[in-house]
């Protein structure tokens, strides 16, 4: 399964928060957390990373704390990723090259590399700001698991994270 860490879904919560509040707002590690509900020492490790990055401002002192370094709109998924985990691919050899004694005679590896690229490239079009947008699910239309069960032909609209097993998908609206 492919999936992001942790440390990079705390981020990307982190950030949205963040972005939520006025550009001006200095948030500290110990308030982000408290307001995210998330461990204070992961919070702290992980905005030292996104400020290294520069995708947070660090600003030191009394009143000091983090903000964003760039606007919500200019901050991309791919961004807070390489940011957290590093080079986004989907194999060692396609975020780094030479890192495999395979790669000279690999029949896959430009195909993992076409993947990767097409990976890095759809979360590099996702904005944090299109993030925090709370969008209903949309409505699949469905229908009974076999049409012979349903005498009227007619489904219903079931949200899209409906369990499974509620009907088989048959068209979008």
């Amino acid at each position: 399964m492919i999936r992001i860490t942790r440390q990079t879904d705390y981020g990307i919560i982190l950030l949205a928060y963040l972005a939520s509040r006025p550009p001006e707002h200095i948030l500290t590690a110990r308030d982000a957390a408290q307001e995210c509900r998330l461990p204070v020492p992961m919070v702290s490790k992980i905005l030292k990373m996104l400020a290294h990055e520069g995708i947070l401002a660090s600003h030191r002192g009394v009143k000091g704390g983090y903000s964003l370094g760039r606007l919500a709109e200019r901050i991309t998924i791919g961004d807070i990723i390489g940011a957290l985990e590093g080079p986004i691919g989907m194999t060692e050899c396609a975020s780094n090259p030479g890192s495999c004694e395979q790669e000279p005679v690999c029949p896959v590896r430009i195909n993992w590399q076409r993947i990767s690229l097409a990976v890095r490239g759809a979360l590099e079009k996702i904005p944090l700001s299109e993030m925090m947008a709370s969008p209903r699910p949309p409505l699949l239309r469905v229908g009974p698991p076999f049409p012979a069960d349903d005498a009227s032909g007619k489904g219903e609209d079931v949200p899209a994270t409906a369990p499974a097993g509620q009907g088989r998908a048959l068209e979008t609206p």
